[in-house]
């Protein structure tokens, strides 16, 4: 059994053939033996694998020896651009797709959900919807909304949401975080920009005390969690001294971030092993960040090269993310059910 938590889809029902007069949607399309993404105005080239038909989907990830995928949505369909319920809307025109793949590929594909986070209270009712339908495993979201990244207070009411329900949340790069013009130069805005937004954010929840107010919290960080690994002396010494790094923080940062869960898209794999041995193999998970050119296409392979013991190669390649997917009901949910049960 192998597991990809790293996986993207347009579902077909947010496309702009479903509805031709919202022009928000995505238009995809092939040309030339292309396959293009127009949306907003712009053609994106970088989705070079099937983005829509869930069975092309589901071989060509056979074809890479992946047995499960956990499909996610396209980042720049994370509706926070516009008022909050009608990014409900969407989210949930999401959401609903979604839980149809699942239902209609049986332990083939599952999916994370999406939820409109620049309404933080809303996010955590729509959360909270999502996991008691028991068909997604939890949701996507992005490094940071509207500017503000996750260890802002104002996102409290989703983490104890997430908290709450035991839902896995992935937090994946916008793709266009930062304004500087070099991101624009040598396809700098994905290798350097992507993952150091979710640098930013993962430092930010830690030295925020997201981690340690919330230690249930299932986390898990999009391409190996970009450079936290790298920098987490130089957040452990500002803590150890500096009244700001230390103000929200109690214990180490080091404790908050081996709690997050991190992804192989590292492409690199003694990169790969290092992470592994910093923060332990039931920390880290399959991924491949399909359809993009910047995934990697054969993380299997990745993952063997890394010459990790067997139990520590079968935990990331599966076991660690059977365990998030298959989480356990919270002592609430379960006096909920009591309940309500005749």
């Amino acid at each position: 059994m192998t597991v990809d938590l790293h996986a993207h889809v347009i579902v077909a029902e947010l496309t702009r053939e479903a509805a031709p007069s919202e022009a928000w949607r995505p238009h995809v399309y092939e040309e030339d033996g292309c396959r293009l993404v127009e949306l907003g105005g712009r053609v994106i080239r970088s989705a070079v694998e099937e983005f829509v038909d869930p069975d092309a989907i589901v071989t060509h990830q056979e074809r890479a020896g992946i047995d499960l995928t956990v499909l996610s949505p396209w980042v720049p369909l994370l509706p926070y651009d516009v008022e909050p319920e009608e990014g409900l809307r969407r989210c949930r025109i999401q959401n609903e797709a979604l839980a149809r793949l699942v239902r209609a590929h049986p332990g083939r594909l599952g999916a994370l959900g999406a939820v409109p986070l620049q309404e933080p209270e809303l996010a955590a009712g729509e959360l909270r919807l999502v996991m008691e339908s028991g068909v997604l495993s939890g949701v996507e979201v992005a490094a940071s909304v509207r500017g503000a990244y996750l260890g802002d207070e104002r996102f409290e009411p989703f983490w104890a949401a997430a908290e709450a329900t035991g839902a896995l949340v992935f937090i994946h790069p916008t793709t266009r975080g930062f304004d500087s013009s070099v991101f624009e130069d040598f396809y700098l805005w994905n290798t350097v920009g992507n993952p150091f937004e979710t640098t930013i954010t993962a430092a930010h929840m830690t030295l925020a005390g997201v981690m340690e107010r919330h230690r249930g919290l299932r986390v898990l960080l999009a391409h190996g969690g970009g450079a936290l690994p790298a920098l987490r002396g130089r957040l452990a010494h500002a803590h150890s001294f500096q009244p700001q790094a230390r103000a929200r923080l109690k214990e180490s940062p080091l404790e908050s971030i081996r709690r997050f869960f991190f992804d192989t898209v590292t492409h690199d794999a003694r990169g790969l092993r290092e992470l592994i041995g910093y923060v332990g193999p039931e920390q880290v998970v399959l991924g491949s960040d399909y359809p993009f050119d910047m995934g990697d296409p054969n993380p299997l392979s990745t993952l063997r090269s890394a010459g990790l013991e067997r139990a520590a190669e079968a935990a990331v390649a599966a076991a660690n993310a059977t365990d998030l997917l298959n989480r356990e009901q919270t002592e609430e949910e379960e006096r909920d059910k009591v309940k309500h049960d005749p």
